[in-house]
């Protein structure tokens, strides 16, 4: 199991002096915090992909680049690539690049972003978001796997005899995660391919997160992946801690209050009984996340949101040394002995190169791109599916 942290990569004030720190800062803070990950144990650097204030991180490819040069083993990922305002031709050869120079350390997880005005900052219409999500990533799953690609779609030009390049690493396509807060169709999606499914997990109560990370499970086995409990699933979550519980709610509850997120609305202790923002001990911290396999079952990332609502860097960066040195070794001993042989660890580049194929079996092709929409915009089910079944 991965162990992770994402950044949104907000620019907030910090409610306890004022302070707000620069763009600048804020970058750079983002760097040092995935050098720390690296540092304490962790697996996982992912960072968002915002073109809105106050968020910073626009071009999550450069800086997932300059981080690669930086470490040695940690995973660069994203916590959102915008499937539906990128074009999917830019997308497979960024990443693919971005493959080359990390050596493989590279996945990626696809979402539609909920900031409605950016969709026409980059000529498209927010109302399309899920048909532009389906077709898009049709086309980047082409991209990735065959060498000459004929296109034609909707929202973009049609390609003839057009070729990605770079070509993947090893011919291994990254790994691609759908990220969803609510929307049963990217769960769908996600299943339709046997790509991993990445649930928010942040603002929704736990039976919110069960059935959409159920229906993935039930599609992918619909769609001949695997059983249900073999699906590769990833959460996120929020956490807050010091070494006694109550300094930890004490210290967040002024940046919980202010947050642009979820700030002004119900209270910390609300929040913190309903979602799984956990703000206490290290030990609550244990305790709180070994549950979400309650409810989700077996699986593959954990992410957590650290940086956020003003927190300062040497905040963060305690946080990160309380993770890696108390929290993620009982995770890892504790989730690894709960799962069954027959569930899958998370992919990796190595993982998937030794085994011979890319993880993400395409289905029959049709003249789309790889995947037929429905009428309601989600993936029709593939040709011979009944066939399989």
């Amino acid at each position: 199991m991965q162990f992770g942290v994402f950044t949104v990569g907000d620019v907030t004030v910090d409610p306890t002096n004022g302070r707000e720190p620069s763009e600048h800062e804020r970058i750079k803070a983002m760097v040092t915090i995935a050098q720390k990950a690296e540092e304490v144990g962790l697996d996982v650097f992912a960072t968002g992909e915002h073109h809105n204030r106050p968020f910073v991180p626009s071009s999550p490819t450069t800086m997932l680049g300059w981080i690669a040069a930086r470490t040695e083993r940690l995973l660069l990922s994203t916590a959102t690539t915008l499937i539906t305002t990128n074009d999917p031709v830019k997308i497979a050869e960024d990443y693919a690049m971005l493959q080359h120079l990390a050596d493989g350390r590279v996945d990626l997880m696809l979402g539609r972003g909920n900031t409605g005005p950016v969709y026409p900052w980059f000529g498209q219409d927010i109302r399309n978001g899920i048909a532009l999500a389906v077709e898009n990533y049709a086309l980047l799953h082409r991209l990735w796997r065959e060498d000459v690609v004929d296109w034609s779609g909707r929202f973009r030009t049609p390609l003839q005899s057009f070729t990605s390049t770079p070509r993947p690493l090893d011919g291994v396509p990254p790994f691609v995660w759908h990220g969803s807060i609510r929307s049963p169709e990217i769960a769908e999606q996600a299943a339709y391919y046997g790509d991993g499914f990445f649930a928010n997990h942040i603002f929704w109560p736990a039976e919110h997160t069960r059935r959409m990370v159920e229906l993935y499970r039930q599609r992918y086995a619909h769609y001949g992946h695997g059983s249900a409990d073999q699906a590769i699933v990833g959460l996120g979550g929020q956490v807050f801690m010091r070494r006694n519980s109550q300094d930890a709610v004490r210290e967040f509850r002024p940046y919980f209050d202010n947050a642009p997120v979820y700030g002004h609305g119900p209270s910390l202790e609300e929040f913190t009984r309903e979602t799984p923002l956990t703000v206490g001990s290290p030990q609550q911290v244990i305790d709180r996340t070994l549950g979400f396999r309650e409810y989700v079952g077996d699986y593959q990332r954990q992410l957590f949101l650290l940086d956020h609502a003003g927190l300062p860097l040497k905040t963060v960066l305690e946080q990160l040394d309380l993770l890696g040195e108390e929290v993620v070794p009982v995770l890892r001993r504790e989730f690894a002995a709960r799962r069954p042989a027959h569930v899958p660890e998370a992919p990796t580049h190595a993982s998937r190169r030794a085994a011979g194929t890319d993880a993400s079996p395409a289905t029959e092709a049709d003249g789309t791109g790889g995947t037929s929409a429905g009428t309601d915009g989600t993936p029709a089910e593939p040709a011979g599916a009944q066939a399989r079944r």
